[in-house]
């Protein structure tokens, strides 16, 4: 059966060959918190990277802009697979022929149309390792079952493997007392988020670094949970708030009742907006946090509160 994808992600942290990137120190923005109660609210959604956790540039990457961040995530995860003996020889190194693979795939992914006009398709990072295992077993590629399960649980370890290896990510300061504080107050919680596979379980091994956590369970419903690798497309779909906005309705939560908490706005919280969602600027991090003041002022996007740190959502649910 294999270790699930949280005890696979636990373990690997704990070992001592393995080095992994931090994300960058945060650049503080000079904001003043607009944390006037909003009443009426019954649930939080949640952005993941950049909010929830902090990462560089505020969003997942296939592909780094840097070709030495691919370089380190290739050959780490070349090695940690035991992927080389069963490649097609080419010149130069190992990771270079990978890179080729690996973007050729990804770039196919990517030009899969959307179904719904406004749309933007979603890559899967666990299929385009998929597509990868499916060229190396044509050269007799074998892996440990027994640790890793399936092909579609072994890819998705793979995939966790090679992103935290090109990115950083840690829980934003006080993220884990905030979950844990609203679902005390009876504030349901949820995600609308850009994401894989592998990010759940990521976001699990975060929090409990601030923390005991068993589960994210504790915090955040399964059903609320808006996550752009499982609806094939990404922010700023559309589809993607609509999808949300179903899920809360089903549970008796109109949009008016929920507020998404995002550093993102153009693409986030000014589509949320339109959804009829109340809606919450992160502003902490001035290289995660694209925003100008104009962008704040305009009535399309501007988002109905503003804050500095994720614990200052409790000061607008007054909890």
């Amino acid at each position: 059966m294999g270790l699930s994808l949280a005890a696979y992600i636990d373990e690997l942290h704990q070992r001592s060959d393995l080095i992994w990137p931090n994300p960058p120190a945060i650049v503080p923005m000079k904001v003043t918190p607009s944390l006037k109660p909003l009443p009426g609210i019954k649930a939080v959604t949640w952005s993941v990277y950049g909010t929830l956790l902090q990462i560089e540039k505020g969003v997942l990457l296939h592909h780094h802009e840097q070709e030495i961040r691919m370089q380190i995530a290739l050959e780490k995860t070349i090695k940690e697979f035991n992927m080389w003996n069963s490649m097609t020889r080419r010149k130069g190194q190992p990771w270079e022929g990978m890179l080729i693979i690996y973007n050729r795939i990804r770039e196919d992914l990517g030009m899969v149309s959307s179904k719904q006009k406004g749309d933007f398709p979603e890559i899967d990072s666990a299929q385009i390792w998929k597509k990868v295992i499916g060229k190396l077993e044509l050269k007799e590629y074998t892996y440990d079952q027994g640790k890793y399960g399936d092909v579609d649980d072994f890819v998705a370890k793979i995939a966790y493997f090679f992103h935290a290896s090109l990115q950083g990510a840690k829980a934003v300061k006080g993220s884990r007392d905030t979950l844990a504080h609203l679902t005390d107050a009876g504030i349901r919680q949820g995600l609308i988020a850009d994401g894989q596979a592998f990010t759940i379980p990521q976001l699990l091994h975060a929090l409990k670094q601030q923390g005991s956590f068993a589960s994210l369970a504790e915090v955040l419903s399964a059903s609320l949970m808006t996550i752009s690798y499982q609806q094939k497309i990404r922010k700023p779909s559309p589809s993607l708030y609509r999808s949300a906005k179903e899920s809360f309705k089903k549970i008796g939560i109109q949009p008016e009742e929920v507020l998404h908490v995002s550093h993102r706005l153009k693409d986030d919280l000014a589509v949320a907006k339109k959804m009829g969602f109340r809606t919450a600027l992160f502003a902490s991090d001035k290289s995660t946090c694209n925003v100008t003041a104009s962008d704040v002022r305009d009535p399309d996007m501007k988002p109905d509160r503003l804050i500095s740190e994720i614990a200052q959502v409790r000061d607008i649910l007054q909890v």
